[in-house]
């Protein structure tokens, strides 16, 4: 009876896993953030997100490899729990966590500002609630629920980005009449391709990566598939594509058509490029696209942090009653406390906006750069581990290993090291670190006795 009470369902289908890996990562961070990071690099705003890029590829490949082999929902956090030590996965998972439910806050804040600005009649923090609550429920229904709903917002946003990479192309390839192609103008002319130099470049990476952050849902939400090795081999294989033509493609085509410190890039560079080419409604149609885009966040901030939270039960990390789940196998509970403090942030915002609820936002910064390092330590103890035990076993491998892992681990480094020199995203880091050591503390005042237990017990619970 136990048992059916406390394991999840793998009702996530293929075409699920593989939409989200996909699509999952494309958020408001491409369709909005991108215009100042174009703003502050120039055309050179194209290496800040090839070299970022590159940073994750790595990552999600590391990633792979140890989710190949142990498909959890616990994911990272389990696995720093085997390699690096029990403080370490209890401190991630509940980074983890806490990341999601502050961007939980974020995006149902920015879906309900979105909406406000068709239907301005009802208030802001009632949509907000509103948007918590049905996509709260979709994921109390069941993982299959969840899974559809994210299909259908990450093909919106591939679809839309895949249209407007056509369009842009066919502009610069001179191939659309009535609209004069600038060629390389734009990437040559108005100081050059580096404007500010290498060291924007550099700064543009700081801020570029953490719009990549969430493409390691999906080696979460493969412990819910029923073939969870062919789903993150799928996910796996693909992110480099994915990088290449939406994120690095759709840069490209927008400091090509547009001059890189035009006031509308900075704006919005999606609607600038549509009104430049001339598209009817062109700024209702990305105003969809970039709500699609905040409630797809919002329902996999809800979805993953619950999985997080409940994969930290089954260690002990977290209180066991995290661990119940319904008939369909959700973990109601997880979702319902992840909610509660979602909306706790919320109301911060409304109450406290410039101190609370910035204090929240900026410790959740540097959260994304904590979890890729510890992704890539805890790469290197179980590569070492699988090798020793079956190499056979690994169905994904990361390249150039060791090597490879270092310069990324080197890479991650730099990056952390760089935030603390901007006054912008100095608080980022600082204010995380501060997080983490307040985590890590709770850690051997609360669950050191639990941890001498723990160890590897519960590997690979909810395979």
């Amino acid at each position: 009876m136990i048992q059916q009470e406390t394991h999840l369902k793998k009702d996530l289908q293929i075409r699920h896993i593989t939409m989200i890996s996909i699509g999952g990562v494309i958020g408001a961070g491409l369709f909005v953030g991108s215009g100042s990071v174009i703003q502050t690099t120039g055309p050179g705003a194209i290496l800040s997100y090839l070299l970022a890029g590159l940073l994750v590829v790595f990552v999600m490949r590391m990633l792979g490899e140890m989710a190949s082999v142990n498909p959890t929902t616990g994911s990272f956090s389990t696995y720093a729990n085997e390699a690096i030590g029990a403080w370490a996965g209890y401190t991630i998972g509940w980074l983890y966590w806490f990341f999601w439910v502050i961007v939980i806050a974020i995006e149902a804040t920015a879906g309900a500002a979105s909406i406000h600005d068709w239907f301005p009649s009802i208030p802001v923090w009632l949509y907000s609630f509103i948007l918590t609550v049905l996509l709260t429920l979709t994921n109390l229904y069941s993982v299959k629920a969840y899974g559809e709903f994210e299909y259908w917002f990450s093909l919106i946003k591939v679809v839309s980005i895949i249209l407007f990479l056509g369009l842009g192309i066919a502009v610069i390839c001179g191939l659309v009449p009535g609209i004069p192609s600038p060629g390389l103008s734009n990437l040559t002319g108005h100081g050059g391709f580096m404007p500010h130099g290498f060291g924007a470049v550099l700064f543009g990476i700081t801020t570029v990566i953490f719009a990549f952050f969430g493409t390691e849902i999906v080696a979460v939400a493969a412990g819910e598939s029923a073939q969870p090795s062919k789903a993150v081999r799928i996910a796996t294989n693909s992110v480099v594509w994915r990088i290449l033509v939406f994120f690095i493609g759709s840069i490209t085509v927008i400091v090509t058509l547009l001059p890189w410190n035009s006031a509308d890039v900075l704006k919005s560079p999606f609607i600038a490029v549509l009104e430049y080419i001339g598209i009817p409604a062109g700024a209702q149609i990305m105003h969809v696209v970039v709500l699609t885009a905040v409630l797809s966040c919002l329902n996999s901030g809800l979805y993953t942090s619950s999985r997080m939270l409940y994969g930290m039960a089954q260690r002990g990390d977290a209180p066991k009653e995290f661990l119940k789940v319904n008939r369909q196998g959700v973990p109601v509970r997880a979702i319902l406390f992840s909610t509660f403090f979602a909306y706790i942030a919320v109301i911060f915002d409304y109450v406290s906006p410039d101190k609370v609820f910035l204090f929240l936002v900026n410790a959740s910064g540097g959260i994304a750069l904590l979890v890729y390092l510890v992704i890539c330590i805890s790469h290197i103890q179980l590569r070492r581990k699988f090798e020793r035990k079956n190499p056979d076993v690994l169905q994904v491998k990361m390249w150039g290993f060791p090597y490879l892992t270092y310069l990324t681990i080197l890479g991650i480094l730099l990056v952390l090291i760089s935030m603390l020199f901007f006054e912008d995203l100095r608080s980022q880091v600082t204010l995380t670190l501060l997080i983490a050591v307040l985590i890590i503390a709770t850690y051997f005042l609360f669950q050191r006795e639990q941890g001498r237990v723990r160890g590897g017990r519960i590997r690979g619970v909810d395979q």
